[in-house]
């Protein structure tokens, strides 16, 4: 009997399910704190929580993970050099450390506008081969003829021996600024992503397990480990895909909305028919627009352990997120103490630093590039919680929110503070840490707002579920007022919300959440076996989907029989007859999606494939059509999951 393994490596938590093969079932899961900076250390741990007997039974690894989001906010990747070549419309600024443009590009029939400026690439490739770990390349109507791209690649190869990560390898879409975007991204996260993976597979390795590892991507479904390897910008936001995919597979609903309450935010996306639902555009992901799709999802900055403080006796939620007190006094047992002697500080002080619940301590993370008012808060910082009044006596000066803030963003320091997760724990919802410790946070808020402990957390449980009601509402609703739906969510108007789709709900408090998101809005809100670790199950049960696009084209209007272009994912090729370029076209998409579900585990028996074939030509036109798109789709599931 044979077994696979699902692993989601989140902002928070890290969870993992073992699944029996021979019938889908879930026989253990288990969840642990993610880890930082190593996320493998978070994996190890969650691995460790489940079922040990059938580890070395599993044949099948799959794994998803905020690696490649997080990288790109937090613009902590990797330094890299992009290659423009020919005509760039300068929209923005390219996620590069050095950008050069050079001469060169193609027509819109994969014609040769300039010939490539090879000089002016070895010039620039040695100019700044010591200072960046890898190149990206975007050349002018690429997607038409990749030729000056792949020059360039093999230029770069002989010169530096680094990797190159070209435009046209991701998108046969328009766009030439997104694509180098695109480009420069994926090549940003290639040494991180490369480290991740193969940590995963030595941690695989040395459990004794021999299996194939595959990864999910943002539009729901699993790459092979080679294609995760040269395209890690494709696992951007694969959390939420894994959510969608999760909470079908749970709540056995092939349409259904989902709220993913995490630590960090909560997602809300929906799946129809056993499809996620994907933008019409690119991913957008710190403010880069990118040519990767991607789930359609809204997201807040409010999840169980979002940071609850309080001002002019109004209760705020997020968007930092905090270690719960909870946790706090579970970690470190002189926590507790501390959190009952903590004073409660004058009301025109109060932000969301200074809170008689909020205390510092150090991460764990590289220190670099600080200013002298950084550098001195930091030294005084330890390994466990200090207070603000701590914090003061030891440097003699009070440190400002805005060193405290900078230094948190920078990850160097890791916030406690009260959260929804406390609230769960004083009503006694969700008990697993120290309750104790969420009654004393609930009690010094609460009085400020003049409310006991119970009255306290109810009010931010309810704000949490309404704020779970508002986005699901302007996620059902696009293009609708969404000061409206506020309004309405909120109770201002005798009328409330109906979702004519199911809601499943994913996480580990949403039990809790269930009745009181009832109260808000009229649904069948459904709360599967297992919710808690919904995306390591939407890691596992992703499809194998594959679609390799083609473009058919009449090289001449004016002399239909001069022949046909084909522009595929492997550059231009010419053929004297429409009926030639259409063979052609669906007998290479077919080998290269068999090549991919390969590398996928998918067998040729669990795999579906389908040719669309869309053609376009003036009205009254004779001839064979002017223009045809084709696009061979594959789809399948892992062959050890086929069964379900």
């Amino acid at each position: 009997m044979q077994f696979s393994l699902g692993i989601d490596a989140g902002g928070t938590y890290t969870d993992a399910i073992l699944v029996r093969n021979s019938d889908s079932s879930i026989v253990s899961s288990s969840k642990a704190l993610t880890t930082y900076p190593d996320l493998v250390v978070g994996i190890r741990n969650a691995i460790n929580s489940l079922d040990q007997e059938h580890l070395h039974k599993v044949s099948l690894v799959s794994v998803s993970t905020t690696l490649a989001t997080n990288t790109v906010l937090e613009g902590t990747g990797s330094p890299v050099a992009l290659i423009l070549v020919g005509e760039h419309p300068q929209k923005g600024d390219f996620p590069a450390k050095y950008t050069v443009l050079v001469e060169g590009g193609h027509s819109f029939n994969g014609e040769e506008t300039q010939p490539l400026d090879v000089e002016k690439v070895r010039d620039f490739t040695a100019k700044v081969r010591t200072e960046v770990e890898a190149f990206a390349v975007s050349s002018f109507f690429s997607i038409r003829n990749p030729e000056h791209e792949i020059a360039i690649r093999a230029i770069v190869h002989e010169l530096t021996g680094m990797p190159v990560v070209c435009g046209h390898e991701f998108s046969q879409e328009l766009g030439v600024y997104e694509r180098a975007v695109t480009a420069a991204l994926n090549a940003q996260l290639l040494p991180i992503s490369d480290h991740f993976l193969k940590s995963v597979m030595e941690e695989i390795r040395q459990r004794g397990i021999n299996a194939k590892l595959l990864m999910l991507k943002c539009d729901g479904t699993v790459v092979g480990l080679k294609e995760a390897l040269e395209k890690p910008v494709e696992s951007i936001f694969s959390g939420p895909a894994a959510s969608l995919v999760g909470a079908s597979y749970l709540s056995g609903r092939d349409t259904c909305a989902v709220i993913d309450v995490g630590g960090t935010s909560t997602d809300v996306s929906a799946v129809y028919n056993g499809t996620p639902e994907l933008t019409d555009a690119g991913a957008t992901v710190g403010g880069w627009k990118t040519r990767v799709r991607a789930t359609r999802m809204e997201t807040s900055a409010m999840g169980g352990d979002s940071h609850v403080w309080t001002r002019s006796k109004k209760i705020f939620i997020g968007p930092r997120r905090v270690i719960p007190l909870c946790l706090a006094a579970a970690s470190y047992p002189a926590f507790l103490e501390k959190l009952q002697k903590s004073v409660i500080p004058p009301r025109h002080m109060l932000d969301w630093n200074v809170q008689p619940t909020k205390f510092f301590m150090r991460s764990g993370f590289k220190a670099c590039g600080l200013n002298e008012s950084e550098a001195a808060v930091l030294d005084v910082l330890s390994d466990e919680p200090m207070s603000l009044d701590e914090i003061i006596s030891l440097s003699k000066k009070y440190p400002s929110t805005i060193v405290l803030d900078s230094l948190i963003q920078k990850r160097l320091v890791q916030p406690v503070g009260f959260t929804p997760t406390d609230a769960l724990h004083v009503l006694g919802d969700y008990t697993l840490w120290n309750a104790e410790a969420s009654e004393l946070g609930a009690e010094k808020l609460g009085r400020m707002n003049k409310m006991d402990k119970l009255e306290f957390s109810s009010r931010v449980k309810t704000m949490v579920a309404k704020n779970m009601a508002f986005n699901l509402m302007s996620f059902l609703l696009p293009g609708v007022d969404r000061s409206g739906i506020e309004r309405i969510v909120d109770g201002q108007f005798p009328a409330r919300f109906k979702a004519d789709i199911p809601v499943v709900l994913l996480g580990g408090p949403v039990r809790a959440l269930c009745k009181e998101l009832g109260k808000v809005i009229d649904a069948d809100i459904v709360v599967p076996d297992h919710a808690e670790v919904g995306n390591a199950t939407g890691a596992l049960f992703g499809k194998g989907i594959k679609r390799i696009e083609f473009i058919i084209r009449m090289i001449s209007v004016a002399d239909p029989d001069a022949g046909f272009y084909t522009f595929s994912p492997l550059g231009r090729e010419e053929f004297r007859t429409y009926s030639e370029a259409v063979s052609f076209s669906k007998e290479l998409g077919n080998r290269m999606v068999m090549q991919y579900m390969g590398d996928c585990g998918v067998s040729k028996e669990n795999l579906e494939i389908e040719v669309i074939q869309r053609s376009y030509s003036p009205e009254d036109w004779k001839y064979d059509p002017l223009e045809t798109k084709l696009i061979v789709v594959g789809v399948g599931y892992p062959k050890d999951l086929r069964k379900r």
